[in-house]
């Protein structure tokens, strides 16, 4: 397994947000993470990056505990954020922004430059807006900006938070073809927290589901999509 997450329990102050939560995502692996607002997945993804602590359980990547490790150490052993909202540095120009990603890496300016450009082939619309501050694109290209953010430090999991919010459904739908080759192409295993529950399990391997801080139901995504209750409770029925 390239992430394990056994029985973390995580709170904030005295209210307790995650119950002895578990998942784990395979070496090619989509792992999609759905459920209601405020069922507990960007604390999932936050308690991974060692943004909040959990105050028990183990979290371990390619086989090392990193509960003990704080956020930058995480990014430097090969696991990337995605946050919901984008989080672009709105003033520093889209270059910049993409510079920042590799802040974790001792690249060359050689190496340095190869990675815009691969970048900028992935995401030509950057490379047209490169110069141009990151405030001043649309909601998709501020995601995709954030996802080439991601991918300049050469990530080993990548795990996005709510890619979809706010996005026309035209952008959802090229957004989420980018996620799938990010995965098909690189062979990096994603964690997919979305509330596009549909979308997600139409793209994921597997999936979870979490209500009110709890693993409720998890299962082969191609199962779940045709589960009743799964139906009912995320997908109109």
């Amino acid at each position: 397994m390239s992430l394990e997450v056994e029985s973390i329990n995580t709170f904030y102050g005295a209210v307790q947000a995650l119950y002895d939560v578990s998942f784990s995502i395979g070496e090619n692996d989509i792992t999609s993470i759905i459920g209601a607002n405020g069922a507990g997945k960007s604390t999932l993804m936050k308690s991974v990056m060692g943004l909040v602590k959990p105050k028990s359980g183990s979290i371990r990547f390619e086989g090392k505990e990193l509960t003990n490790m704080t956020p930058h150490e995480i990014v430097a052993d090969g696991i990337v954020y995605v946050p919901e909202g984008r989080e672009v540095f709105p003033k520093l120009s889209v270059k910049v922004n993409l510079e920042m990603g590799a802040f974790s890496k001792k690249y060359t300016k050689g190496e340095l430059n190869a990675r815009y450009d691969e970048m900028y082939a992935m995401f030509p619309r950057l490379k047209e807006r490169s110069r141009q501050s990151a405030e001043l694109l649309s909601g998709g290209e501020q995601q995709m900006l954030a996802i080439a953010r991601g991918l300049m430090s050469e990530p080993r999991l990548l795990m996005f938070d709510e890619p979809s919010l706010g996005l026309a459904p035209v952008i959802v739908d090229e957004l989420f073809d980018i996620i799938q080759g990010i995965n098909r192409i690189r062979n990096i295993p994603i964690v997919l927290v979305e509330q596009n529950a549909f979308m997600a399990l139409t793209i994921s391997t597997n999936c979870y589901v979490l209500e009110n801080g709890v693993v409720t139901i998890h299962g082969k995504s191609s199962e779940l999509i045709h589960d009743d209750n799964i139906r009912a409770a995320y997908l109109g029925g």
